[in-house]
């Protein structure tokens, strides 16, 4: 007669596992770990690394942004760093930080054309980063959501930039030359094994190059199963706002917004009970 028992042993707390994308509870099989908890680990360290070096569609990022209505899409330059290809990239993160002079040359004469005396209140920089994946499925439904937070105050907005090869310092050097009060930087962060999709925003005030990381702030894990298209939204607009109200980013300006409520989640702990 088969003996149709379960090796698995669940652990006692497996219910919490709803809660997070962690890999908590999983079980064991004797001393080891079930299959299929380690079969799913090897689909995700493969997702991670394929999220790493997948080149990014730098022309086809910059179709989707401009049939999304995004502004400053139709005048979008897709830039690169001094890192020339992927392995170099991940060997030496100080090429990834600064313009080729190619780069540097076109971004310079584009804004030479456009007078001596032409500055822009935002510059928002799109750079692939440690996972072009994060870029390609996050940033246009991101800006889709920023855009009209945006438009409220009326800044001059810089053309949008797609750097390929980034790191999050090249924003500097970006915003710099574009003559940029204040830089975004959307970018791939680099992938977990539950998050091979997730985007990191960066802003900094008065950018140049050279910007410790003390004077950058960051929003991190935007993605829809992590933090919402409409929540990174909210708290970046507040930061902006603070930002060009206090003239600073970085440790000394804090998010102090009530996110929850501004877009109807909840703040309850789900680990305190009702009573």
């Amino acid at each position: 007669m088969e003996n149709d028992k379960s090796p698995v042993i669940d652990n006692p707390w497996k219910m919490l596992r709803q809660f997070t994308a962690a890999r908590i509870a999983l079980g064991r099989a004797g001393v080891s770990l079930p299959t299929t908890p380690q079969l799913a680990f090897q689909l995700a360290h493969a997702q991670a690394r394929d999220a790493v070096h997948l080149a990014l569609d730098a022309d086809q990022l910059r179709r989707n942004l401009i049939d999304a209505g995004i502004d400053g899409a139709e005048a979008c330059l897709i830039l690169d760093t001094a890192a020339t290809d992927r392995l170099t990239y991940l060997q030496r993160p100080d090429l990834g930080r600064r313009l080729s002079e190619a780069s540097r040359n076109a971004l310079t004469l584009a804004m030479q054309e456009q007078g001596e005396d032409v500055s822009y209140d935002l510059a928002i920089v799109v750079a692939d980063g440690l996972s072009s994946l994060a870029i390609a499925r996050n940033a246009v439904p991101f800006l889709s959501a920023l855009q009209p937070r945006i438009a409220k105050h009326g800044w001059k907005l810089a053309p949008l930039t797609i750097v390929r090869q980034g790191r999050v310092a090249v924003g500097d050097e970006v915003g710099y030359l574009l003559r940029a009060r204040l830089v975004v930087v959307l970018i791939g962060e680099r992938p977990g094994l539950s998050s091979p999709d997730s985007m990191g925003l960066y802003l900094s005030w008065m950018p140049h190059v050279g910007m410790p990381d003390s004077e950058r702030n960051c929003i991190s894990n935007v993605r829809p199963e992590g933090m919402s298209y409409e929540e990174a939204a909210f708290k970046l607009d507040y930061l902006l706002s603070e930002a060009n109200r206090r003239k600073l980013t970085g440790v000394a300006l804090k998010d102090e917004s009530s996110v929850s409520a501004a877009v109807g989640g909840s703040t309850r702990n789900f680990l305190l009970s009702d009573r």
